[in-house]
């Protein structure tokens, strides 16, 4: 019998959650499912950055995408539980939210150093996975508020960091 929750029990969970949860698929890729759900947020927003003229409208629709994301892959994380466990690696919604999140302050930039982008991933990525100064804390909260929240607080740290970096150059 195989303890492989995320094969075993997929046929049954609905196609809109799951679809929602693994950020459109993107969590099957084979290893690190998160850094998989990042970058598609990159990928997505690049195009918004890249042709739209106006830096305000960059950070609306940003933010707009992960406030409307943050809601649903809340629910569809807290669905994603109900099949495959807590907090399972393939649900990764929360870090394309928490990516965006970590984009805000470089769509502001009429024009970002292609480096920024970068390094916004990168931190992203290391206080997502290494959990520093309460981030870790987040994951206690119950169901998909709990995967969502860690990833959002680590959304927040990079655009600190950013600020930063940015306030020196």
């Amino acid at each position: 019998m195989s303890t492989n929750r995320t094969h075993t029990s997929a046929e049954h969970f609905p196609l809109v959650p799951r679809m929602i949860a693994t950020s459109f698929g993107v969590g099957y890729l084979p290893k690190a499912p998160g850094t998989w759900g990042a970058l598609l947020a990159v990928v997505l927003w690049l195009p918004l950055y890249l042709w739209c003229s106006d830096a305000a409208t960059v950070f609306y629709v940003t933010f707009a995408a992960a406030v409307i994301y943050c809601v649903a892959g809340t629910w569809a994380s807290s669905v994603a539980e109900r099949y495959w466990g807590k907090d399972p690696v393939v649900a990764c919604a929360d870090e394309t939210v928490g990516m965006w999140i970590s984009l805000l302050p470089l769509g502001t930039v009429a024009t970002t150093p292609w480096w920024e982008i970068l390094l916004a991933f990168v931190l992203f990525r290391l206080f997502d996975i290494y959990k520093p100064l309460g981030i870790r804390a987040m994951e206690r909260l119950p169901r998909g508020y709990g995967m969502m929240a860690d990833d959002i607080l680590a959304g927040i740290y990079s655009i600190f960091v950013l600020l930063a970096v940015n306030s020196f150059i």
